[in-house]
């Protein structure tokens, strides 16, 4: 929930540095979505726009949601859904992150599915149980590499500036890939598998090294373009 007009500074700021020297790697931006037209305007053809959430449904009554379909309708060619903080401030249950990634396809973008332990979690050795579970019940069948990606997400690590150790995150990882194999075969091994959670310049190399981390979910450090540019840079070089 962070973004206004003057937010567009930023995102043009972007784009031109990206228009200068193109990156190699994929950039996409989900801004709110009261910017996500003005965004999109603003893009040209230096990286692509994708929504925060979307409720399961094409339509209905379900006053202040927007459904998949109207984010691709603004221009959108994907949406994040099970963020974390979806998770834990909304309830959001597994069923209800799977079917929002199932209307995610029916509109036509890639779902970005999260998962993440708690703190409590990670404490008590749970961590790669949780994550497991999460993958389990929030992939709808049928997945391929084309329609999801999956971002590890530690609830403990957005927003505070904690970030687990590389080993950590390879772990995880590692299981995502494992997991994500054993149940889509071939699209499995391709899904891409990005980190979210306090990733910022200072350790964006160190991770996106990493084997299994294929990009990352960034959060309060794609505010400035400076300092996503340098994240960016860091994903051309991995």
């Amino acid at each position: 929930m962070n973004g206004t007009r003057e937010s567009l500074r930023e995102l043009a700021d972007l784009r031109v540095a990206l228009a200068a020297k193109p990156p190699r790697a994929d950039v996409l931006i989900c801004p709110p979505a009261t910017l996500l037209s003005r965004a999109l305007a603003s893009v040209a053809h230096e990286f692509e726009i994708g929504g925060q959430d979307c409720h399961a449904e094409p339509s209905g009554a379900f006053t202040g949601d927007i459904s998949a379909e109207m984010l691709k309708d603004a221009g959108a060619s994907a949406v994040i859904v099970g963020h974390s903080e979806r998770r834990q401030y909304h309830g959001e249950t597994d069923a209800q992150v799977s079917a929002k990634a199932r209307g995610a396809w029916r509109a036509g973008l890639l779902a970005i599915v999260c998962i993440g332990e708690t703190q409590d979690e990670r404490d008590a050795g749970k961590a790669l149980h949780i994550c497991a579970s999460q993958i389990a019940a929030s992939l709808p069948d049928g997945a391929t590499a084309a329609t999801v990606a999956v971002a590890y997400e530690p609830i403990w690590a957005i927003g505070t500036g904690r970030t687990p150790t590389s080993a950590d995150i390879a772990e995880v990882h590692a299981l995502i890939r494992e997991r994500l194999v054993a149940r889509f075969g071939a699209e499995g091994q391709g899904m891409r598998i990005l980190y979210g959670g306090s990733m910022k310049p200072s350790n964006a190399a160190e991770i996106l090294a990493l084997q299994n981390v294929d990009g990352g979910l960034i959060g309060g450090a794609s505010l400035k373009a400076v300092d996503f540019l340098a994240i960016i840079a860091c994903a051309a070089a991995a």
